[in-house]
């Protein structure tokens, strides 16, 4: 899928580095959904769209979901259907993003299909994550640059670059794909009535978010009772002043707080497996019994050398049982077998987890 390449090369040569394009990057690919299943799922209220008509120099945004009615004719020119995190949805789709777990499943983000017809395109923008862009049917013309001028045209409800400066030019047929490192500015136009392209995209958690998560995460398990005193304090003139020593004691509340690397690698494994918004796990109704197992096609699971983390949440786990439970985060299903020798720890776990709707019995494919 890399154009000869092993994932290795691609993380050292390519990965937030520069472009790649691969001719039948996947020989004879054809759309795991076909456009009824994938204008269903627009209409779905757990799942997120967006439809995009561009007339001329007019651009028209829509956020889903769509009734059939809202949508333009399907021979009407210029316009775009987008359906984001599709693996959630469809098991196949959900396989294909396994082919990219070469990165992290902390940074791995989602796979989301744009149908076009012919003109059909979302202008000249940049995005602020990594893209693979595989073309399912139907031909796009992409042209890419290294911006250096990001700024925008103003009043457009997208975030269309205003001098836009491609370098390089190709068509995209069924099969090919494009991959662009972050800010490699990209327009990508159909040249059919149906063209789809699978996009996978990547986690980019912004630093003050993510740093705002886990100082308040960490603050709900924190306890420090200490109370400020200041015997030294003078008589003011200006009682308003927040005193310098004042300061000085919530600089050193926040530094405490933060010296917890324990708990701040606890509070960033809870916070990345997060499941997706929108995400909506349904119970299972059928009583648990030991077999083989499978996750959830909606569930994130990751790991450190402490912990094991599902949906947001921590499980303490040593020897044995954190052997198992990482094995079923990278391969993401096991045997019967392996569930048969797990401690009953362990299994107990599994049944919450299954019972949660977090998992299956059976085996993935």
């Amino acid at each position: 899928m890399l154009g000869g390449l092993t994932p290795q090369q691609f993380m050292r040569r390519h990965w937030q580095k520069k472009p790649l394009l691969v001719r039948q990057a996947v020989p004879g690919f054809a759309p795991l959904l076909k456009r009824p299943e994938l204008f269903a799922l627009a209409q779905q209220d757990g799942v997120e769209s967006r439809l995009i008509v561009r007339e001329g120099d007019d651009w028209s945004l829509a956020s889903g979901p769509f009734k059939p009615r809202q949508l333009p004719p399907l021979k009407q020119p210029g316009w775009t259907l987008l359906v984001q995190g599709v693996d959630l949805h469809h098991d196949a789709a959900h396989q294909l993003l396994q082919g990219f777990r070469f990165v992290p499943d902390a940074r791995l983000d989602d796979l989301m299909i744009s149908w076009a017809t012919e003109g059909g395109g979302v202008g000249p923008h940049f995005d602020s994550y990594d893209v693979f862009l595989l073309q399912a049917s139907g031909r796009r013309r992409w042209r890419i640059g290294r911006q250096r001028d990001l700024t925008l045209q103003p009043d457009k409800p997208l975030k269309i670059l205003q001098h836009f400066e491609p370098e390089q030019e190709w068509v995209l047929e069924p099969g090919d794909m494009l991959y662009l490192p972050p800010e490699w500015a990209h327009d990508g136009v159909a040249l059919d009535d149906g063209c789809m392209t699978y996009s996978v995209g990547f986690r980019v958690p912004q630093r003050a978010a993510l740093a705002a998560e886990l100082v308040q995460r960490l603050a709900e398990d924190w306890t420090d009772e200490s109370l400020y005193r200041d015997p030294q304090q003078r008589a003011c003139a200006h009682p308003a002043a927040v005193p310098d020593a004042l300061t000085d004691f919530a600089a050193a509340a926040l530094q405490a707080l933060l010296a917890d690397r324990k708990g701040l690698q606890l509070a960033l494994g809870e916070v990345l497996s997060e499941p997706k918004p929108l995400v909506c796990f349904e119970p299972q109704q059928q009583p648990w019994a030991l077999g083989a197992v499978v996750l959830d096609r909606r569930t994130r699971m990751l790991y450190d050398e402490r912990c094991i983390y599902i949906n947001g949440e921590a499980l303490r786990a040593s020897g044995p049982d954190a052997r198992l439970m990482r094995r079923l985060a990278d391969r993401r299903w096991l045997k019967e077998r392996q569930v048969l020798a797990a401690s009953p720890a362990a299994q107990a776990a599994l049944a919450d987890w299954y019972a949660a709707g977090w998992l299956r019995r059976g085996l993935a494919g």
